[in-house]
């Protein structure tokens, strides 16, 4: 038998979980992560930086997130963080799934969740493993489920939480998830909006409309990157909760009973005395 629970813990405050530092240690390293592929990006020119006005040029691309890791080094780089990110932001969502179960009255809505975040880190993979000049497609796929399920995600997180009301924390917590839920919503509405404006005034218009709607990039990659520190920092709020939980994985025989781990040392220090 194998299997992962979650607990409530019975300490005070002093006493933490280690299982707080997961959800920050998390959304701090992959924030570092992204931060690195634009700076290594910057210095190699293939992007114009954030804090400058994007002039059309064959050199240097609007600063999106994607761009910015689409060409080696940085892509090995944006690879390697969008990879572990899915894979620890999968965890953090079944620990999460896991700490509702006991206490949520629609189960629907809790396994939707990890559903959602499930698919969202899946497309995360994409994003990181089929580059924008590799698969252009795919990766739009990837970053449509990345985006579109983790907003869902955070707004069915922010709802759980003010009616589960763990330790009677759920306006603690639900409403700062609120706020960045509608952040991050604002923020994917930002970065969608300047971009079909602007293909909008290059169709309908002339060439002059057009290298105006070009100042919209600068705009929609900027909007791009604060949605993904947004969103960092919403799963880094479940260290709230995390605090008063410790979760353990369970393996064991079928036909026996778990030894827990006094038992084990009972039957060890038993075994040695028959010897002598």
């Amino acid at each position: 038998m194998f299997c992962i629970s979650g607990e409530s813990s019975l300490g005070g405050m002093r006493k933490c979980s280690p299982w707080t530092f997961l959800p920050v240690m998390f959304s701090f390293f992959t924030a570092a992560g992204l931060w690195v592929v634009y700076f290594i990006a910057v210095e190699d020119e293939k992007i114009t930086p954030l804090s400058s006005e994007y002039k059309r040029s064959v050199s240097k691309s609007p600063p999106y997130i994607s761009i910015a890791g689409d060409a080696p080094p940085a892509s090995c780089v944006f690879s390697q963080v969008m990879n572990m990110a899915a894979f620890v932001g999968f965890i953090l969502g079944v620990l999460r799934y896991l700490q509702l179960k006991p206490r949520v009255h629609k189960p629907w809505l809790n396994i939707g969740s990890l559903v959602a975040l499930s698919l969202a880190c899946f497309g995360m993979t994409l994003v990181g493993n089929f580059q924008l000049s590799n698969d252009e497609e795919l990766h739009n796929i990837g970053t449509s489920m990345t985006f579109g399920l983790g907003t869902l995600f955070c707004w069915v997180q922010s709802f759980m939480t003010l009616k589960v009301n763990l330790r009677n924390e759920g306006r603690r917590a639900g409403i700062p998830r609120f706020l960045l839920s509608g952040a991050v919503t604002s923020c994917m509405l930002l970065c969608i909006l300047p971009m079909a404006s602007m293909h909008t005034l290059m169709y309908l218009f002339s060439t002059d409309f057009a290298l105006m709607a070009q100042r919209l990039h600068m705009h929609a990659a900027r909007a791009q990157w604060a949605l993904v520190m947004f969103f960092l920092a919403f799963l880094g709020t479940f260290a709230i909760e995390f605090r008063h939980y410790h979760f353990e994985i369970l393996c064991s025989d079928e036909q026996d009973p778990p030894l827990s781990l006094s038992e084990s040392f009972s039957e060890v220090s038993e075994y040695q005395s028959d010897q002598l």
